[in-house]
């Protein structure tokens, strides 16, 4: 256990992280994120609502249809990511108006803050402070939903619904941070524990700790805020151009919309990309990414083994002359510049479900 955010957290469980990590690519793991920050808009009708938060975040919230998810960042006046988050719209006709958001731990205090500031009087912020969020991740974590709760084998990818595992009221969404298909499910905190240990007798359920949703969301090339994104960091050098619709890139009218505009047109100085060092000597965070003759072009911001991967990944931030996939870079470890090449995000393949048409 360690600490953080204000948290007892798990980095591993009796399996070890290596085990753990293989045991949700094969089968399903089960991730208590509960220090997660969850919170509802709340305004009267959709339209209001949408349009106070893409006045903080450049996604598309307005076009939301019903019972979809969509990820996004809030942006201070540069550009800058100040966190990133995901953002639900309810199935429910009679919820028009409330849409439910997803923050990072070590940010929600921060986030609730900034949107309480800039949101208008007819939109409201109310932090669910007796909800607990657990996640299960992995090729039979629908098999084992379906057991206590046969709707969530039928939802999509990106899709979320009120309905009951176990007999219990809860919130489940189709999403998660390994790169494999799996739920969230949000119950109330007295009932969390519960479900938990309902989903632990089944048998391919084990529970998985920190340092397994690390190695794992490294190898699906997910950013993970204050390491791989930050306030310096915007969604075009973070190669998160897709999770802004055209109308939003071209309209604008979120913060720091100039700048993106501008890298946009002109492109970035520098571009996240995935690395692959060469051996098996991995390259830990802040390790200098340097060119052919040893001048620093980027820095680490996540690396470590990927037993998935079967040796060591990356991520970092290059100039953008070196982004393209295959161009070659030098790591330096323990002084020496080691080869590494840069390669396509994700690194193991995301195996997210998609419903057949």
């Amino acid at each position: 256990m360690v600490p953080f955010a204000g948290y007892e957290m798990p980095v591993q469980y009796p399996l070890g992280v290596l085990n753990e990590h293989l045991h949700t690519r094969n089968k399903a793991g089960l991730f208590d994120v509960s220090h997660m920050g969850q919170a509802y808009l709340s305004g009267p009708d959709h339209e209001t609502t949408a349009a106070a938060l893409e006045a903080l975040v450049p996604g598309e919230i307005s076009k939301l249809g019903l019972g979809r998810m969509r990820y996004t960042m809030f942006l201070n006046d540069e550009g800058g990511i100040l966190d990133d988050l995901m953002i639900t719209r309810s199935i429910a006709a009679e919820d028009d108006g409330r849409l439910m958001l997803v923050v990072n731990a070590a940010c929600k205090d921060a986030d609730y803050a900034h949107m309480q500031a800039k949101l208008p009087d007819s939109v409201s912020l109310s932090p669910l402070e007796d909800r607990a969020l657990l996640a299960l991740q992995g090729p039979a974590a629908a098999s084992v939903m379906a057991k206590w709760c046969p709707q969530a084998a039928d939802m999509g990818f990106m899709t979320a619904t009120s309905t009951q595992f176990n007999g219990n009221d809860c919130h489940v969404s189709r999403c998660g941070y390994t790169g494999e298909d799996g739920y969230e499910i949000s119950v109330a905190t007295d009932k969390a524990e519960q479900v938990a240990q309902t989903l632990l007798t089944h048998d391919d359920v084990e529970m998985i700790g920190l340092g397994a949703r690390d190695s794992l969301r490294l190898e699906a090339g997910l950013c993970l805020y204050g390491h791989d994104i930050d306030e310096t960091t915007s969604p075009v050098e973070a190669d998160l151009v897709w999770s802004m619709s055209k109308r939003r890139r071209e309209e604008g009218g979120f913060p720091g919309a100039e700048r993106i505009q501008r890298e946009l047109r002109d492109g970035p100085g520098r571009m996240r990309v995935g690395i692959k060092p060469e051996g098996k000597a991995p390259a830990r965070e802040d390790t200098e990414i340097v060119d052919e003759s040893g001048n620093k072009i980027g820095i680490v911001t996540s690396g470590g083994f990927g037993p998935s991967a079967e040796g060591p990944v990356a991520m970092g931030y290059v100039q953008s002359a070196y982004a393209a996939p295959g161009s070659g870079i030098g790591l330096m470890v323990r002084g020496e510049a080691r080869p590494a090449h840069v390669v396509e995000m994700p690194i193991v393949p995301h195996r997210y479900y998609r419903k057949q048409k």
